[in-house]
């Protein structure tokens, strides 16, 4: 099992670990701050640093059971077994997709019903599909986005029994993957602090503390892809 530190701290952005396997197709910690490309989220990129050396890594990804592996680029070297190193991730990077992560909660809040078909975060544009008949207003969008983006709502994580499904299966907004069960436990983001929330739904991703932090976004272009498909494409302003 690899601990996943940037669950309970996702502004972590170094942290010492020890290897416990090392191969050119992977390196395996006892620990991270490595997040593991999931969700549409892609993996972090960052380097690795020990007595001896030290191994950029390309991008985390999950491996078997409870592991994540850290894949090394072509031809670097590799830690030993045993050896404690300096996991560090690339911090701008990591925190664009914080901020891109959280707008694409804020999206979903602004479509509500609307089931999502797909999605992928990146560091510069994401995109979201819905489960639209018609093509949503992209100025009605940009500015609902920039409102609650200024409103500075607080953006926070709560564990709760994974059997929350069973009753209320209206926060699962994806209509193809579904959140993992089978741990007892089910990890909710918030945000906003009123009944209803401005957004509630399971993910296991990395988000802003507060909506402000997102910065200006652009609804870049909303597109069909199929019968009831709706793309919207976003981007950060800067």
């Amino acid at each position: 099992m690899t601990e996943r530190l940037f669950l309970a701290d996702p502004r972590m952005t170094r942290a010492e670990a020890t290897v416990l396997a090392a191969g050119t197709d992977s390196i395996i910690l006892d620990r991270t701050v490595f997040y593991a490309r999931s969700g549409g989220q892609p993996g972090d990129r960052g380097v690795l640093r020990w007595a001896g050396g030290e191994t950029p890594i390309s991008e985390a990804v999950k491996g078997e059971g409870e592991t994540i592996r850290h894949i090394p680029a072509a031809g670097a070297a590799l830690p030993p077994p045993g050896a404690v190193v300096a996991a560090e991730i690339d911090w701008p990077r990591r925190y664009r997709l914080m901020r891109m992560h959280t707008a694409m909660h804020l999206l979903c809040s602004l479509l509500p019903g609307a089931g999502v078909t797909g999605g992928q975060v990146g560091d510069e544009r994401s995109r979201l599909d819905f489960d639209l008949r018609e093509l949503p207003e992209r100025s009605a969008l940009e500015a609902g986005l920039q409102r609650l983006i200024l409103a500075d709502h607080p953006v926070t994580v709560e564990w709760v029994d994974e059997s929350l499904l069973d009753s209320l299966p209206e926060l699962v907004r994806t209509l193809s993957v579904k959140p993992p069960r089978g741990s007892g436990r089910l990890r909710l983001v918030r945000i906003g602090t009123g009944e209803p929330p401005v957004d509630l739904q399971p993910c296991g991703g990395t988000h802003v503390a507060a909506t402000a932090e997102i910065g200006s976004i652009a609804v870049q272009k909303i597109e069909n892809k199929g019968r009831q498909n709706r793309r919207v494409v976003i981007a950060l302003a800067a």
